[in-house]
């Protein structure tokens, strides 16, 4: 990032800054936003000041009849009143105070305690002292008159509003990041990341191409993609750390703030390595399958529901089981053993056309399934991000 480019790291910090430049926007004067505010003048001034200068940009247009916010005041103000949105709330529900004295700092300690379930392993997560961290957090404890952690043997754990504000606070820091690089879009410069959370599939056949023509247009912007179980990624999704997820969807939506956008189906396929057994051979029953060792995805994932419905009524099912969703695992454990591998058909279709792996000849149209984006309902996306959406929608299925 160059020393041009509008940095949130320093309006992040003070809170009270933005609700004056918001007042200021809604009131278009200085006068009525330093009453709405119950403050001075100068003081509404200087937050004004102290915001433009920090950003290294003018955001109002300054006239007789009042201050009115220029392109990049709107593309602010959109996004601190986002960010509002999602505190302000949370706030309000442990204490009204809080909305006017809440701080940065003590929200960042907050949301670490409640991660590290440790005051040491959240000063070091955030690279401050101990007592800082402890501070903070007491600091909020007294001012909602309520204990935000209770002390177990194992740690300390959040209250249930506690765990509701550190969510609010994730969700409005999140907005003001995004809010960067909206400021540095309006100037013509490249920044933003991309944070991507991707299943299996995703991982072969749709982020290759994607990335590939994302570079082509954003040579320098950094994309992050992030592998783990579904769980783990939808609670990134849901905390704002992981932009969207790329992958078999869920039926149903398992909660109702996100949404999934379809965008192609997929079949699972049962592979083999070349020298296998039953390569070469006519159908094999599921008998025969089921004499095999097999690696095949974790349970509660949809291959593992469509891998357990192949045996489903048979007295001997497999009993040598690879839990992976790892095609490179697959891949080498099938060229050495005689495992099979039961898989996504996309996913494995590189593998297939080399010659590396082997189609067993199966009917499996039935279980085909929805591949598609999962996103939180709320999430507005900054440009790179859009054109990376973008970029993954038009995917196609043929290779």
């Amino acid at each position: 990032m160059n020393d041009e480019t509008p940095s949130t790291a320093q309006i992040q910090h003070n809170l009270r800054h933005l609700r004056v430049f918001l007042a200021v926007i809604d009131t278009k004067s200085v006068t009525k936003a330093a009453a709405t505010s119950h403050l001075s003048q100068p003081a509404v001034t200087q937050a004004l000041t102290k915001i433009e200068r920090e950003l290294r940009t003018t955001l109002f247009t300054r006239t007789p009849q009042g201050l009115f916010a220029n392109s990049r005041g709107d593309l602010l103000a959109e996004r601190v009143k986002r960010a509002f949105g999602y505190l302000d709330p949370a706030l309000n529900e442990l204490s009204p105070r809080l909305k006017l004295v809440a701080t940065t700092s003590q929200l960042r300690a907050l949301i670490a305690v409640r991660e590290c379930e440790n005051f040491t392993l959240a000063a070091k997560k955030l690279g401050v002292a101990q007592p800082t961290v402890h501070r903070a957090v007491t600091q909020l404890e007294e001012e909602a008159g309520r204990a935000l952690f209770e002390r177990t043997s194992y740690g300390i754990v959040a209250t249930r509003m506690a765990n509701s504000v550190a969510q609010a606070a994730r969700l409005a820091l999140a907005e003001l990041a995004q809010a960067e690089v909206d400021l540095a879009e309006a100037n013509q410069e490249e920044a933003g990341t991309v944070v991507i959370g991707a299943m299996p599939l995703s991982r072969s056949f749709v982020l290759p191409r994607a990335i590939a023509e994302f570079r082509k247009l954003r040579p320098r912007t950094p994309v992050h993609v992030l592998e783990g179980p579904y769980a783990d990624l939808l609670a990134g999704l849901r905390r704002g750390e992981i932009d969207f997820l790329i992958g078999a969807l869920r039926e149903p939506a398992p909660i109702g703030d996100i949404e999934q956008r379809f965008l192609f189906t997929d079949t699972i396929v049962v592979v083999a390595g070349t020298g296998h057994p039953l390569v070469g051979q006519a159908k094999p029953t599921p008998e025969e399958l089921a004499s095999y060792p097999w690696v095949v995805g974790q349970k509660g994932t949809p291959i593992r529901k469509h891998f357990d419905a192949l045996f489903e009524g048979l007295a001997k099912r497999p009993a040598a089981i690879v839990e992976s969703s790892s095609l490179i695992l697959m891949r080498e454990l099938l060229s050495r053993t005689n495992h099979l591998g039961c898989i996504s058909f996309l996913q494995a279709q590189a593998e297939l056309t080399r010659g590396l792996l082997k189609a067993l000849p199966l009917h499996l149209e039935h279980t085909a399934r929805p591949i598609g984006l999962t996103l939180r309902r709320t999430w507005l996306p900054t440009a790179p991000q859009r054109l990376f959406l973008d970029l993954v929608t038009q995917t196609d299925t043929v290779p």
